[in-house]
């Protein structure tokens, strides 16, 4: 029998067009609908076994009663969570994607050079006219410390280490974090976000850190208490900060954060879902579904990745 499948989120992020080709070629023996699809060609609701999502609006999928997965496209699931209509007994799985991780490695990787060269200072000087020349110090004098092991925290670890940076990881195991803080340079966040983590780079984060420390933001804004990152930049503690998240996004203009000297701001863009590779990940999530064989990537609701 041929599966049903709902698209469901905001056309203008998830590009369903495009995803569409994608996911048909990927998947050839299934039929895609968005909800105002399925209403117009008189399929059933109870005929959806599962639904392909990228931020749906709360509701999206209430009314499915045979839906039997809910894959995401992105690798986040928090906005998920917090729909209270989620249907609480559907599995929920995440974007897993080999190509992402490895484009969330590059944009850390060039962080973590950027850091380590003081290339960010010369890009300040540029624009000073000033022709001045710092110490050059090696990978291996440089400590970063990678909070969140995943597979991006993963690919981001094994990306770093071959060049000679001192690498080291932590996950919310129980593993006490200030001593990590202490002994570490820059800090890559790859967290996902739940409500153990949210808030957690604040003040107390970035008093464990020794003075001149970096911040690399790359998971969710609501990670960080930007009140308190601001402080701990202008009072020279820390360094520097490359943002790619924030509470609010798109950031709205005259924040703080848009002309901060001390700050590098990226568009939300460290590592996009690319099409081409998440819809095979898909693919192969529902072929598993259809199979009844295990399917990859669940999240744990209780644990909120």
């Amino acid at each position: 029998m041929t599966m049903k499948i709902l698209l469901a989120g905001e056309p203008e992020a998830a590009g369903w067009a495009r995803w569409r080709a994608r996911l048909a070629a990927a998947l050839p023996e299934a039929e895609w609908y968005t909800r105002a699809e399925l209403g117009a060609s008189g399929l059933a609701p109870e005929d959806i076994v599962a639904a392909v999502v990228a931020s749906p609006p709360p509701g999206s999928l209430q009314g499915l009663p045979k839906l039997r997965l809910v894959q995401s496209l992105w690798a986040g699931v928090d906005r998920l969570l917090a729909d209270a209509t989620l249907p609480p007994d559907v599995p929920l799985a995440r974007m897993v994607d080999p190509m992402m991780s490895a484009a969330m490695a590059e944009t850390a990787l060039w962080a973590v050079l950027a850091l380590h060269r003081g290339f960010f200072a010369y890009q300040r000087r540029q624009r000073e006219g000033l022709w001045q020349a710092h110490a050059q110090r090696r990978a291996e004098e440089v400590r970063v410390l990678v909070l969140g092991l995943g597979a991006m925290g993963q690919a981001v670890r094994q990306r770093l280490e071959p060049l000679g940076y001192r690498v080291q990881g932590w996950r919310r195991d129980g593993t006490p974090l200030e001593p990590l803080l202490a002994a570490s340079e820059i800090v890559v966040n790859l967290l996902p976000l739940t409500p153990a983590t949210r808030g957690l780079l604040d003040a107390r984060f970035f008093a464990a850190l020794p003075p001149g420390a970096s911040i690399v933001n790359l998971a969710r804004g609501a990670h960080v208490v930007d009140a308190d990152l601001l402080a701990a930049l202008e009072a020279g503690h820390l360094r520097h900060a490359v943002l790619d998240v924030f509470h609010e996004e798109p950031l709205p203009a005259g924040r703080a954060f848009w002309r901060h000297p001390q700050v590098t701001l990226l568009p939300h863009v460290a590592a996009l879902t690319d099409a081409r590779s998440a819809a095979a990940v898909v693919a192969a999530n529902l072929r598993a579904l259809r199979d009844g064989m295990p399917l990859a990537h669940l999240v744990d609701r209780e644990r909120a990745y």
